[in-house]
């Protein structure tokens, strides 16, 4: 699962993803998009660690593409989009700063414009390539396709053909079985949840600029405002500075902190714990995993020899103290292979092979 950081030229892109990922892009790479690793930022991971001290600590981690900077160029921007199709969610970055020591590729700021111009190009892609697709069924009617399936694939693109020309997304769209079995495999891009990060200036680092949300939300986007020069500051402070620094601004953690967990809710995923004196760690599931696919994680022994799983609620263990102490209580569950593993749990799976 990979999530793709875009934008225009000098909105910020960079420095987010350095902040992410704990890595340099380096130089521009041209057509190419920069792979990284953002570790997971979660309190609870944190608190078992400190509760363990364990002699290893596994963080669930978050796959990053930072992809080449949007162009008026069109054959850049062919390049840009077939390197879209690739990731499962768009981290769009919007600059909502002024600094006329920063150039703005449109000549000035507007956050609600590059956001809105950025949407209807992905909207004109997919409508593009239903045009191409329902011209290709054409072609090739009564000749190399079953007329019952194609009739059937022509139905389904003209009604997403519609929905997207009333400016709506296909994210949106509501999806059959028989649909999703015809067109599911399509590299469409307004399918995709977005995320937009408003780069804002340091006084409004917690808060995003009127009547976005109220633009965009209906869209299925999700908004939240960083601002990468205050992120960037907070990186560089330890431990307790970093809490001094947060309460004298007002601001809860860090939005990168917030922004991690918005992009790993938007690619569906969530985390279930393991924890010993050997190693605390988190791991990566989708959401809606049953308790073998999510041993399957661990290995896939697990998930073919699977008997039981001994489950303990992270909440319980906080209040509770200790693993003894949850047990004694009767706060320790036996599931079986029909539990659907919840956010947060932590589990020890017993398995035969």
């Amino acid at each position: 699962m990979r999530l793709g950081l875009v934008g225009l030229p000098q909105v910020g892109k960079r420095t987010l993803f350095t902040l992410l990922t704990g890595q340099s892009p380096g130089p521009e790479r041209g057509a190419e998009a920069v792979p990284g690793l953002a570790e997971m930022r979660d309190d609870r991971f944190d608190n078992l660690v400190e509760m363990y001290n364990p002699k290893k600590r596994t963080p669930a981690q978050i796959e990053f593409s930072l992809l080449p900077d949007l162009d008026t160029d069109a054959e850049r921007n062919r390049t840009f989009f077939k390197l879209l199709e690739r990731v499962d969610v768009i981290c769009y970055v919007a600059r909502a700063f002024e600094d006329d020591t920063v150039f703005h590729s449109s000549g000035h700021v507007d956050a609600t414009r590059d956001i809105a111009n950025f949407a209807e190009e992905l909207e004109l892609m997919d409508l593009l390539f239903i045009e191409k697709r329902l011209e290709r069924i054409e072609e090739v009617s009564g000749r190399k396709t079953d007329p019952l399936v194609a009739a059937k694939e022509r139905a389904a693109l003209e009604r997403m053909q519609n929905h997207l020309e009333e400016g709506k997304t296909l994210f949106s769209f509501e999806v059959t079985e028989e649909d999703h079995s015809i067109v599911g495999s399509y590299p469409f891009l307004t399918d995709k949840p977005v995320v937009v990060v408003l780069n804002v200036a340091d006084e409004d680092a917690d808060a995003l600029p009127d009547g976005l949300v109220e633009t965009f939300a209906p869209r299925g986007f999700e908004l939240i405002p960083v601002s990468a020069k205050v992120e960037q500051e907070i990186s560089e402070l330890d431990t307790e500075e970093r809490k001094t620094f947060l309460t004298d601004l007002g601001i809860e953690a860090p939005a990168i902190d917030r922004l991690t967990r918005i992009c790993y809710e938007a690619l569906g995923l969530i985390s279930f714990f393991t924890v010993g004196e050997d190693e605390v760690r988190a791991w990566t599931i989708r959401r809606g995993a049953s308790a073998p696919q999510a041993g399957r994680a661990i290995h896939k022994d697990i998930e073919r020899g699977f008997i039981r799983t001994e489950v303990i609620n992270y909440e319980d263990l906080v209040v509770l103290g200790s693993e003894k102490n949850v047990k004694e209580n009767g706060r320790l569950m036996q599931k079986g292979r029909d539990h659907v593993v919840e956010d947060g749990e932590i589990h020890h799976f017993l398995f035969k092979v």
